[in-house]
């Protein structure tokens, strides 16, 4: 949409000029939509639990904002011939157990005759526009924290090579499927000043979004990174997604890893993830009493780095 003449409208107060996670649109002064798409393909072979990730992965925008997911549509490519349709089924019926958890209505949806089997939602939230927490707000000396570990497009393709370990696999599907909903509400307390939904541009290439939507530089420690476990194993066995060179392009030289940094490390900054964790940029003195609340529901919840210099947005990990 870089190329398109969008007139500007006052009331639009998150747009597309940041690559936030999010549209954000103000109907009153304390009243404003949410509004979000996203869609996949499958990464599990279950399809129930695939309908849940999708949906997860779908709603956690919203809540990365800061909102209150309300409505979802369906969004599907489903072949008609070949497959049988109890297994979309069975798709929309974890999405809709998600979607019913977490208080959002399904309103409808849309489908599309398709050999590739794709799914999410189009999600509608609400907020207060005085509260947003948008990717644009990060302070210099602010802490970051990662509520989730990385390595789910790892763990996937081991899973679709047969490399993928059970301990690997189980705790790949537990980390897609704890929802974003109170570490949303948590980091609203705490003030965070900003936040990003780290997915499939990698921790290294959301975090680099956050840093030039705001105007500053990061430093992160490469080694404080939760993990998911096996993953390292599997990105040193070579099963990285094609998101690993693409999220390296996108950052290009504003990312400087050290090189002491192994190289299994390095592709988990840069793996693709599916309903990963939030990005959280909080002032310092309110980061360990945040980080011990988060800790309570997302126990690999880690602070890795800090916002270190205003005017630029490089990133550096050590």
């Amino acid at each position: 949409m870089s190329g398109l003449n969008i007139p500007h409208d006052p009331n639009l107060i998150v747009g597309i000029e940041t690559a936030d996670d999010a549209g954000v649109y103000r109907l009153s002064e304390t009243l404003a939509l949410v509004q979000t798409v996203d869609f996949f393909t499958p990464i599990v072979d279950d399809p129930f639990d695939y309908g849940r990730i999708a949906a997860l992965n779908s709603i956690n925008d919203v809540w990365a904002m800061g909102g209150t997911p309300v409505t979802a549509l369906a969004v599907t490519c489903f072949p008609k011939k070949g497959l049988d349709f109890s297994i979309l089924g069975e798709i929309m019926r974890g999405g809709l157990q998600v979607l019913t958890e977490n208080g959002v209505a399904l309103v409808g949806g849309h489908s599309v005759d398709n050999q590739q089997i794709m799914f999410g939602y189009a999600v509608t939230g609400t907020i207060d526009p005085r509260r947003v927490i948008a990717n644009r707000g990060a302070r210099l000396g602010d802490a970051l924290i990662l509520t989730k570990p990385v390595g789910t497009g790892v763990v996937s393709t081991g899973i679709k090579f047969g490399r993928a370990g059970e301990e690997a696999t189980r705790a790949s599907l537990e980390t897609m499927l704890l929802a974003g909903r109170e570490a949303a509400r948590l980091m609203s307390e705490a003030g965070a000043s900003a936040a990003t939904d780290v997915t499939g541009f990698a921790l290294l290439g959301h975090a680099w979004e956050l840093a030039r939507a705001s105007e500053v530089s990061l430093e992160i420690d490469s080694s404080s990174v939760p993990l998911i476990p096996g993953a390292l194993e599997l990105a040193a066995a070579g099963m990285l997604t094609s998101g690993d060179k693409s999220n390296r392009r996108y950052v290009g030289e504003d990312v400087a890893l050290a090189d002491e940094i192994p190289p299994a490390l390095a592709s988990l900054l840069f793996d693709p993830q599916t309903a990963g964790g939030l990005l959280i940029s909080v002032a310092p003195e309110r980061a360990p009493e945040l980080l011990a609340r988060l800790r309570e529901r997302y126990r690999d919840a880690a602070i890795i780095g800090r916002v270190v210099e205003r005017g630029t947005h490089l990133i550096r990990v050590s």
